[in-house]
């Protein structure tokens, strides 16, 4: 999704409609804050999980999650307390 201010969008009016025409979607900024949202009209209801599949951001999975919640839990060599223990020691 783009981002562009106010005064952008109204300078560049046609050259946005014509990206949203295509799919895409437009933030609009008024002084750096996001005030709007321009989206085309086939996505709008859409569910936020809907649009990010359609948009190729997320892939649908497949099978039976269930499944996972049956196998052991990972042998793990160290703790998880370690293992932060580790990770942090170089912010001390």
């Amino acid at each position: 999704m783009g981002s562009v201010s106010v005064s952008d969008l109204k300078a560049n009016l046609s050259r946005y409609l014509r990206e949203v025409r295509r799919g895409g979607e437009i933030q609009v900024l008024d002084r750096g804050n996001p005030i709007a949202r321009l989206v085309p009209p086939a996505i709008v209801g859409d569910s936020h999980r809907e649009r990010l599949i359609s948009a190729g951001v997320l892939r649908p999975g497949q099978g039976d999650s269930a499944a996972i919640l049956q196998e052991p839990p990972l042998e793990l060599q160290t703790s998880i307390s370690e293992a932060l223990d580790l990770d942090r020691a170089d912010r001390l």
